[in-house]
């Protein structure tokens, strides 16, 4: 009897809000096996249903439906199960597709009026208080007609619309709004994470005028050479085929060209490694260091792609190397240069700030 456990027992062991009624609905829809009773009718749960249920909410945390969640959990033979659950996979993809699409059109909207820096106040206040009593799009003309009278503050609007920042430090927080300012995305600062450690280690490559490698030729042409070359860094292009221009063609030189691989071996320890286009070369980095092949101070993550970029930014996160990364797809050039920009200038602006010792970092 003692290797059984109650309901209560059950939902506390399992965790992650797990409770009672939960496990009893699962039971209802078939998601649960049922569980032995005891003389009085008590359910009694083995250790495989702990594990079930980890599984169950493992999946619902990564947004899949119950039913689908149910099929996945059945799978005894994997390409006819495939074969039938992927259509319904790829609606339900379509459909959150076109929830974020709505949302991101709400968000866009809000932006639009919460984002209006000093000079635009007054116009908003008048176009609000006109919000019940005109079109839509005479709303926004009133809004935008201040807009061509003045260049945008950007430091009013993110002070509006980031979320709360104050746990981060100040070298972190510009380098989060640097970010949102290359792609015009708010939302991104939730898919941003940064190590324990990243900015020390930057700062401190970087004052000894440490080795930077980009992954193609846009990365390094977006660098701020001006600076990097103020702090004595060199920067160099791993895959150095000036006709790399987007993510498809990088990932393409990396299984083509062979020379890289020997010039990854030989890259200086503690340089920054600035990955924006082509998650294989993170991964390859990531295999590299893990052979001791490699010792960078930091590297800087964010390729793009759909099933290897995710991949690839999980190893790096588990690489003990400080990082930089997005989770998922999100990524690209110009955002891990502009990742690599900001730190540059804040070390250059402020050489004796040491905020980011003290304030907690987003990993």
């Amino acid at each position: 009897m003692n290797q059984y456990l109650t309901i209560k027992q059950l939902t506390e062991k399992v965790g992650n809000g797990l409770t009672p009624r939960m496990v009893r609905y699962y039971h209802q829809i078939g998601l649960l096996p049922e569980a032995a009773r005891s003389r009085s009718n008590y359910r009694l749960y083995a250790e495989s249903h702990v594990q079930q249920l980890r599984k169950i909410l493992a999946l619902k945390q990564q947004g899949f439906q119950l039913e689908h969640i149910r099929k996945l959990l059945s799978i005894e033979t994997l390409p006819p199960a495939t074969d039938i659950l992927i259509p319904q996979l790829q609606q339900q993809y379509r459909n959150v597709i076109e929830q974020i699409a709505k949302l991101r059109q709400t968000a866009s909207a809000l932006e639009g009026l919460l984002g209006r820096d000093t000079l635009c106040q007054t116009v908003r206040a008048n176009a609000i208080a006109q919000l019940q009593l005109v079109e839509l799009e005479t709303f926004w003309d009133a809004l935008d007609a201040a807009t061509p009278s003045h260049p945008e503050s950007f430091a009013e609007s993110l002070k509006l619309l980031l979320p709360d920042l104050s746990d981060r430090s100040e070298i972190e927080a510009d380098l989060l709004s640097q970010l949102v300012l290359a792609c015009g995305d708010v939302s991104l600062v939730n898919f941003i994470r940064v190590s324990q450690g990243a900015i020390a280690a930057a700062r401190e490559a970087l004052k000894s005028g440490c080795q930077i490698v980009g992954d193609i030729p846009a990365i390094v042409a977006a660098c701020d050479h001006t600076r990097l070359a103020h702090l004595g860094c060199q920067i160099t292009t791993l895959m150095d085929n000036p006709h790399l221009t987007d993510a498809a063609e990088a990932e393409q030189e990396f299984w083509h060209s062979t020379s890289w691989h020997k010039d990854l071996q030989q890259l200086t320890s503690g340089c920054i490694l600035v990955i924006g286009y082509a998650p294989s070369v993170l991964i390859s980095i990531c295999r590299a260091i893990e052979d001791d092949l490699l010792h960078p101070a930091l590297i800087i993550g964010m390729p793009i792609g759909f099933s290897h970029a995710p991949a690839a930014k999980r190893l790096l996160m588990r690489s003990g190397v400080p990082f930089i990364t997005i989770l998922g797809s999100l990524g690209g050039g110009l955002l891990a240069a502009t990742a690599l920009n900001a730190l540059a200038q804040s070390l250059i602006d402020k050489p004796d700030c040491h905020c980011y010792l003290s304030a907690g970092q987003s990993t």
